[in-house]
């Protein structure tokens, strides 16, 4: 049976969505893109919701907005994907790498140790599915403000370090029922082909601004800026006698095209259901691979509920440092799977282990949470499509690789 990873939930709605775009006459930013953004506002509960071409370019604008300068720190998880680090750099800020706790979100108690005078923003990064504990890390920011010192006049409005979302993995995911969003200044969304909700590119900065700040003139200030500052979107541009515009900031070009926003919108008519299939799925993983062998992921961590992206299997420390000839064991389970074409897959490298980050001078020995918890992590395909024989076989087919090797899984 062939298990691909991670392949689009393509339904009726979206075809629809998409056939709408195509027969408008305007496939680039216009009503669709605008209605998805209202979808997900309404959906998080947030203030105002800005749609972007990606998680990094929406990452590099909202540090633009925070008025990142040369020198200027922003604290991330070792354990995340290498956007999160380059949309810092490509910002002009210095990255400060943080380990990660067991549940491979940013550790709080390690996060303490970093913020400097210098620190102007931390980037969270919620795991698989899982929201950050973010109670935790809004106390150490708070108890960390009397260090604080602003670089630029958002960053003297905020009066203190700025908690920016990294929840690409976390559309749907809830802190006490309640949308994971209201814990973050600012929330960045991907929704890339392989998210759980996807535009096929594309990202969503969410707002959720303190008081001082006039969500509205910010929601603004995204928009122009996103469309190289320009005062006029191309769809009202593209009006009869709508063409003048002017150019009033130093923008970037990073807007979401309606063929994009489509596929979204298609995806949201659906996505309760395919929420709930996922964690069908999750459980079902978890009853099939309960052993000593594995650490199963908890859907549920006190208050913090994931949307179950990822079903992230980790092996047991006695085993996860095994090595053969051929590679460690977590390597070997895979490519088992992958010659009975069980797609798996891993999440994440840790971000000192890469050739980059290395030159850049960032060690592995300084996050060893993070790289103990990589080299034993397993990412199992979960989508609404599977089917429980599906689910079943890739089990059954992680466990027969234990096996092969004389280790036990039941």
């Amino acid at each position: 049976m062939k298990v691909p990873f991670s392949p689009p939930l393509i339904t009726d709605d979206v075809r629809q969505h998409v056939a709408e775009v195509l027969e408008s006459g305007w496939i680039t930013t216009g009503p669709k893109t605008a209605a998805l953004e209202e979808e997900f506002t309404a959906f998080t509960g947030a203030q105002a919701s800005i749609a972007v071409n990606s998680w990094t370019s929406g990452a590099i604008l909202t540090l633009h907005w925070l008025g990142l300068q040369p020198g200027d720190e922003v604290i991330i998880p070792a354990y995340t994907y290498a956007a999160t680090g380059l949309s810092v750099i490509h910002a002009g800020g210095t990255v400060v790498m943080c380990d990660v706790g067991d549940d491979f979100c940013l550790d709080p108690d390690a996060l303490k140790e970093l913020i400097t005078d210098r620190t102007k923003a931390v980037i969270p990064v919620d795991f698989g599915g899982m929201p950050v504990d973010y109670d935790a890390i809004n106390a150490v920011v708070q108890e960390s403000s009397g260090l604080f010192s602003a670089s630029s006049p958002v960053q003297e409005r905020l009066g203190r370090v700025a908690v920016l979302a990294d929840a690409a993995h976390s559309f749907g995911a809830t802190v006490d029922g309640e949308s994971a969003v209201g814990k973050a200044d600012i929330t960045i969304y991907s929704t890339h082909a392989v998210k759980n909700l996807t535009t096929a590119e594309g990202g969503m900065i969410v707002l959720n601004l303190p008081d001082q700040f006039d969500q509205e003139q910010e929601r603004k200030w995204f928009r122009l800026n996103r469309l190289n500052g320009q005062t006029k979107d191309a769809f009202a541009k593209s009006k009869a006698g709508g063409w003048r515009y002017d150019i009033v900031s130093r923008g970037m070009k990073c807007n979401m095209p309606d063929i994009c926003a489509a596929i979204g919108l298609g995806q949201m008519a659906t996505y309760p259901a395919a929420l709930e299939r996922r964690r069908v799925i999750y459980n079902r993983y978890a009853a099939a691979l309960a052993s000593d062998a594995f650490i199963l992921p908890p859907t549920d961590i006190g208050g913090r509920s994931s949307s179950c992206h990822l079903f992230a299997l980790r092996l047991a420390d006695g085993w996860s440092a095994r090595h053969e000839e051929d590679g460690t064991l977590r390597d070997q389970i895979i490519q088992y799977a992958a010659d009975r074409h069980v797609a798996l897959n891993v999440h994440f490298l840790p971000l000192p282990e890469l050739t980059l980050f290395k030159q850049m001078g960032f060690e592995a020995k300084h996050v060893p949470n993070t790289v103990r918890l990589s080299h034993s992590e397993i990412s199992l395909p979960i989508y609404p499509q599977m089917t429980d024989e599906m689910v079943d076989h890739v089990a059954k087919t992680v466990k027969e690789a234990l096996e092969e090797r004389g280790i036990r899984s039941d």
